[in-house]
């Protein structure tokens, strides 16, 4: 009997310590605590001191004129950034209806028809450099490629580089929410004698399209504040542009850029008063893709 009992005491396993932590551990969790309270108020304040800053500065330079007027020649007073403006939606709605449906393609490819396949490897490993390139590299890609063998700046010429930004934004996020969708829908259109086009296009879109959505809204975001791809290709100018958006064409990136760094306090302050509008175009577009991936939560 003493030897059965000692032979169950020894593989029995220790009572747990319940209440019980170590003084070293204790300090090491208030640490660490205190440290990432600390990050997290010093991130505050510094992004709510830029956000104040450019409410207050910017305000001021709002009017009437802000949305009707082009902006003004050097020393003149007045003006406007209507011509930025326009010139701005010209050259997102190019990049996004260019981007859309080459990275949605892409995308269906890498999470439908080359799971595995090498060639998918590949395309991912690309898209992941496209993702994180520095976007002034794009810009000097596409000015060799389009502006110097045109002769000129042009709006065609930002979008294509505009384009090349958010297709691997649209490709990651599409491919993403795909790969979310149940297999067993898949089956089920399949045991029902539809081909893969079909299944795609009728089921799985459809499961995904709030994703999809989401990730064509986050890239038209990324982009709408790009600057230094279009100093490369549509670059500037205070003037309405042609039709055929061939030369400088206005826009609010490099509008901002260059009236901020003027002499001139009328350029300065349409350039806080654009600094503004493009911040809070970009955040109600970020609160726009949240409340589509997620529309019960938001109610």
């Amino acid at each position: 009997m003493d030897a059965t009992n000692t032979l169950t005491n020894t593989l029995s396993p220790p009572p747990a310590r319940t209440g019980r932590i170590r003084p070293g551990r204790r300090v090491a969790d208030r640490a660490l605590r205190l440290s990432c309270l600390v990050a997290t108020v010093v991130g505050a304040v510094v992004l709510g001191s830029i956000l104040l800053m450019l409410i207050v500065e910017g305000i001021r330079g709002f009017s009437p004129s802000l949305f009707t007027q082009p902006t003004p020649g050097p020393g003149s007073e007045g003006g406007g950034i209507a011509n930025a403006i326009l010139g701005s939606l010209v050259l997102t709605t190019i990049g996004i209806v260019v981007a859309t449906p080459i990275g949605v393609m892409a995308g269906t490819f890498l999470a439908e028809y080359g799971r595995t396949s090498k060639l998918a490897d590949v395309i991912r490993f690309l898209n992941d450099i496209l993702l994180s390139a520095p976007s002034i590299l794009i810009g000097l890609f596409v000015y060799t490629l389009m502006v110097r063998p045109m002769g000129t700046y042009s709006g065609w010429a930002g979008g294509v580089a505009l384009a090349i930004i958010a297709i691997p934004v649209i490709v990651r996020t599409t491919e993403d929410m795909l790969r979310l969708v149940p297999g067993t829908l898949r089956e089920a259109g399949a045991a029902l004698g539809a081909p893969p086009s079909v299944v795609i296009t009728s089921v799985t879109w459809r499961a995904a399209s709030a994703g999809i959505v989401t990730g064509i809204i986050l890239a038209l975001a990324r982009i709408a504040g790009e600057t230094a791809p279009l100093l490369f290709t549509a670059l500037n100018n205070n003037s309405w542009f042609s039709s055929n958006l061939m030369g400088g064409i206005a826009n609010l990136p490099v509008m901002i850029y260059q009236f901020a760094l003027s002499p001139y306090p009328n350029w300065q302050g349409l350039a806080w008063a654009g600094a503004l509008l493009i911040t809070g175009t970009i955040l109600a577009l970020s609160i726009i893709a949240r409340l589509v991936i997620n529309p019960r939560r938001s109610r």
